[in-house]
């Protein structure tokens, strides 16, 4: 699916993401979480943009990381203190694939366009920016969307989560969402979320 030094780099990122002290299990075989996030985000670009080019595949894969080592309780609480926190992540995973695409050979063409994908400079003018939020979003409803249900009693925070996170998706993106196995009030809830779309 790559070059020698597309296939290099994807190591060294995911060995960054081997790193990640949470674990969990995927087909029977315990995993760093990140690296899992990382296939989870891959795979839904593979459908997303089959023909995706290699900062977007890079991007995509080095999107989350060690993120671990940034945790949201060590930023002010509320939205100034959230927004800043996921800034600076974006920043941190940015400059470290950068060092890491380096490493592996990139040029300075596309471990910058690398690093602009991952900060999402251009969201809504860039393609690519687009597909790695799309990806994202997918990821979110795949992984975290049934836990994060779990625990919010609060119906009016889910929804207005997820109509922001609707609101970011392409349409390729809302159509795939639709594929996302979810069950209970999860699903109940992107039901009520997407009434009237």
């Amino acid at each position: 699916m790559g070059s020698d030094t597309f296939l290099d780099a994807v190591a060294r990122i995911d060995a960054a993401h081997a790193d990640d002290p949470a674990r969990v299990t995927v087909n029977g075989r315990a995993m760093a979480r990140e690296l899992h996030y990382a296939d989870c985000m891959s795979a839904w670009l593979l459908r997303l943009r089959p023909d995706a080019p290699e900062a977007l595949r890079l991007a995509v894969r080095a999107q989350h990381l060690r993120r671990w080592e940034v945790p949201r309780a060590s930023y002010p609480e509320g939205r100034a203190g959230y927004h800043k926190w996921r800034t600076d992540l974006m920043r941190k995973h940015a400059a470290l694939a950068g060092e890491l695409l380096t490493a592996a050979g990139y040029g300075e063409e596309v471990v910058a366009r690398t690093r602009s994908l991952i900060e999402k400079r251009a969201l809504r003018s860039d393609p690519d920016a687009q597909a790695l939020e799309d990806a994202a979003c997918l990821v979110f409803l795949e992984l975290d969307y049934a836990e994060f249900v779990a625990k919010h009693d609060d119906d009016d925070k889910i929804l207005g989560i997820l109509r922001k996170t609707w609101s970011k998706m392409s349409d390729a993106a809302r159509s795939l969402a639709t594929t996302v196995p979810l069950v209970g009030r999860g699903a109940e809830l992107l039901a009520r979320a997407l009434e009237g779309e």
